[in-house]
């Protein structure tokens, strides 16, 4: 195959402008009629309005262009005249690609069922009556032998989108199980702005940065995350170019979102994030730049607090609060200065320095953070760690300015989703934990292992449903491990997955059926700037039941059919939801109305104000925020109470401040490892974890490789583009190397993703990340995936 020369081209900006404006305002007569650019619709050709849902929270408007029963290709949103608030979602690569992705040599046609050991992906073809069949039997004997408590579900997020609940829905009409609490995103941080402000995670959208004078993101990179047309960077680039706000970027790669559009870029070591911020404090408190007014009537825990009996809030002793941790008068402590933090975190001293000052100078500073960080054994603690930011010098809850959480990408209409129905299992497991409950659930407890609903689980988890996402396998931590535990049929004793492809996961099914892609499927979405009424664009492939159907079908095998439908097919529960929807969003268009024309344009205003904690700031008292305390939280009442009844595993400890803790494989293990590299992973452009990873177009336009930087590499005599090995005790991945300043020193990062592929050698030639991440690697707080702490050398092959 003869690769194109992306580089070939010779073509002026302004002639590379206008063919964009070409191709995204696309090839066809709009939805208001303006006329078309690239003439009239050729014969023997329609378009179909449907939308992606690629996992970046932005769900772009698609057109799918269809010629007899196949799409022969996609074009993006060409409605509005392009001006900021009629904007168009154009698609990124991958909704672009999303017909690729339908017609997938891998894409799973029929029902299977295992004929070799798990793993192996040797199945044989089965009917649909047979799948049925053996589903329903081996459910009731799992249920009949160990209860509903030893079955666990969870589905992942690039499932059919929509109201796509019908699995828990259906396992609950059949006596429930065991559900997962957080997620493998964002569990930590999630915890974390709970502790911290009772809520408000996504606290003021991008376009806020309109109105702020600096902004300072910490592993947060939009231009990959939330890259399209609707997404979160489109929002970033329009905030920042109207307000030239300086723009200060905080994580150890040098990010798409940097690309020169920064001023200002500062390499940190992974999961130092806490001991950069604490020296930042020091310099705000010694220099007398927080708002201490702000502090006093809006925080509980900066200094000594009197409590208030009545309401049940205790008194805090000066020594207790954040003021004395930062300043090392509190009994046992260092004053976090910058020379301090230095050594931990990489960044010089004068560097804090003066970001504290920034900081402070700033009138409406936006601050936030991705992910990334929160993906850490400490991670609750990194991402409360920066939410101090603008707690300590009063900037949040007014225009401008972010509470140090998560930027949203877009406004959501809150789309209603179908019930779940009654659970009668009410633990809840965390979701990276779920191994752990296959292995020991039965020992698994509330104060011990975060399980929430209960005391503890019943069981241990016997069986696994699996409804896409490839969570299974290929998204856990340990891999190599957790290959290990699937295959052991003593311990897990049924596998049922439904898929569109033959991922990592889908290989250690039992029974596997197929499942339809979003093409295929029928749904309302509303997001952002417009609702659609998506219509399937082609029919079901290979004769593929609905899931819905299939679903409905087990239910009537277990005499549960009336309890789950309600009487609704699936295309009725979507006209049902809607109608829902706009009972609680008015604005959005009649059904009828939605169904005539398919996609409409929603208004949007670009000066609203789009921030979080207003009313609190303006009047805390009257509008208490849903913390203890009823206020901000530097010092939560609730981790208190935890570390007072939590039982920790030795080296871990919960603190009620904000702290930076060393944890495993963190920074200062590694001049005492035989790994001495910290690993980290991100996310790729041209997947949404490993969805879209198996399109050939989007493989070739971005490269699968290891970032090192040139020091590291030459110690290890490793040049340009070689292929690599990447190991540590759990695994070996094999993969080319990118050799870049573009990441700092001591740190080498990968994107996460790729599939799971050992060879007989043990060396994973997918070059998954998680072979080289930790299987029982938890977070401290809320047992979350950690995986971006971890250790490994790397050597030339």
């Amino acid at each position: 195959m003869v690769k194109s020369n992306l580089y070939a081209p010779s073509i002026g900006r302004r002639e590379f402008m206008k063919l964009g404006l070409l191709l995204g305002t696309g090839a066809f007569v709009d939805l208001y009629g303006l006329p078309s650019i690239a003439g009239n619709i050729p014969a023997g050709e329609k378009t179909v309005w449907s939308n992606c849902w690629a996992h970046c929270h932005c769900s772009c408007l698609l057109k799918m262009v269809v010629e007899g029963d196949r799409i022969k290709r996609v074009e993006t949103d060409d409605m509005g005249d392009d001006t900021f608030g009629m904007h168009q979602t154009r698609a990124c690569l991958r909704g672009r690609s999303l017909h690729k992705r339908t017609y997938a040599p891998d894409r799973i046609k029929y029902p299977l069922r295992r004929v070799g050991k798990r793993g192996e992906g040797k199945f044989e073809r089965i009917t649909w009556e047979e799948a049925y069949e053996e589903v329903h039997l081996r459910l009731k004997n799992i249920i009949a032998t160990y209860g509903n408590d030893s079955i666990f579900c969870r589905i992942g997020y690039n499932s059919i989108p929509g109201p796509y609940h019908f699995v828990e829905r259906f396992l609950n009409s059949i006596g429930g199980h065991v559900e997962a609490h957080g997620n493998y995103s964002n569990a930590q941080i999630n915890e974390a702005v709970k502790l911290t402000y009772g809520g408000h995670f996504n606290d003021s959208s991008p376009m806020e940065m309109a109105f702020s004078d600096l902004i300072v993101l910490f592993g947060d990179n939009p231009a990959v995350t939330r890259m399209s047309g609707g997404g979160g960077t489109y929002l970033y680039q329009v905030g920042k170019n109207k307000s030239k706000a300086r723009t200060i970027i905080i994580d150890p790669r040098y990010t798409e979102t940097a690309c020169g559009r920064e001023d200002q870029w500062i390499p940190i070591r992974p999961g130092t994030d806490a001991a950069l911020v604490e020296a930042v404090a020091y310099v705000l408190i010694t220099e007398n730049r927080v708002d201490e007014g702000f502090l006093r009537t809006h925080c509980y825990g900066y200094d000594a607090e009197e409590g208030d009996p009545e309401k049940g809030i205790p008194p805090l002793p000066a020594h207790l609060g954040y003021k004395a941790y930062i300043l090392g008068t509190a009994p046992g402590e260092t004053p976090k200065t910058p020379e301090w933090a230095a050594p931990i975190c990489g960044v010089p001293v004068q560097t804090i320095v003066q970001l504290a000052r920034d900081i402070a100078n700033a009138r409406a500073p936006f601050i936030a953070q991705g992910w990334g960080l929160q993906r850490q054994a400490a991670g609750e603690q990194n991402s409360r760690a920066v939410c101090m930011l603008p707690i300590l010098v009063g900037k949040l809850g007014m225009r401008g300015t972010c509470n140090g959480a998560n930027a949203f990408s877009a406004p959501e209409s809150n789309m209603v989703m179908m019930p779940f129905g009654d659970n009668k299992v009410k633990a809840k497991v965390p979701c990276f934990l779920w191994p752990q409950a296959v292995l020991d659930g039965k020992n698994m407890t509330a104060k011990k292992d975060c399980i929430r609903g209960a005391d503890g689980l019943k069981t241990d988890i016997k069986c696994v449903v699996q409804y896409q996402g490839n969570w299974l396998l290929n998204q856990h931590g340990g891999t190599n491990q957790l290959a290990e535990l699937l295959r052991d049929e003593s311990k897990l004793e049924f596998i049922f997955i439904m898929e569109n492809h033959m991922t990592a996961s889908a290989r250690y099914a039992d029974i596997l059926l197929p499942s339809i892609t979003w093409p295929e499927n029928s749904r309302y979405n509303v997001y952002g700037t417009y609702a659609v009424y998506a219509e399937p664009v082609v029919e079901r492939l290979f004769g593929c039941p609905h899931p819905y159907d299939v679903f409905t079908e087990l239910a009537r095998r277990f005499g549960v059919e009336k309890q789950f439908t309600e009487g609704r097919t699936w295309d009725q529960w979507q006209d049902h939801l809607y109608v829902q929807t706009r009972e609680k969003s008015p604005n959005l268009p009649p059904i009828e109305e939605l169904k005539a024309k398919k996609a409409i344009r929603l208004p949007y205003d670009p000066d609203e104000e789009r921030f979080g904690m207003k009313k609190f700031r303006q009047d805390p008292g009257a509008n208490p925020l849903k913390t203890p305390s009823g206020k901000i939280e530097i010092y939560s009442l609730e981790l208190a109470q935890r570390a007072q009844t939590w039982i920790m595993p030795e080296g871990e400890k919960l603190t009620p401040l904000p702290q930076y803790c060393e944890t495993w494989e963190g920074y200062s293990e590694t001049g005492k490892s035989q790994y001495p590299l910290q690993f980290i992973s991100y996310k790729p452009r041209s997947r949404a974890h490993s969805t879209f990873g198996n399109i050939p177009w989007l493989q070739e336009a971005v490269e699968d490789c290891l970032h090192i930087n040139p020091i590291d590499a030459q110690a290890r005599n490793i040049r340009q583009h070689q292929l690599v090995e990447v190991f540590n005790d759990r695994g070996k991945i094999h993969v080319p190397v990118r050799i870049t300043p573009r990441i700092m020193p001591g740190v080498v990062a990968k994107a996460e993703g790729t599939q799971y592929s050992p060879d007989t050698r043990g060396v994973d030639t997918g070059h998954c990340a998680n072979t080289l991440t930790k299987l029982g690697g938890r977070s401290h707080v809320v047992k979350a995936n950690a995986v971006n702490t971890c250790l490994v050398d790397v050597k030339a092959v």
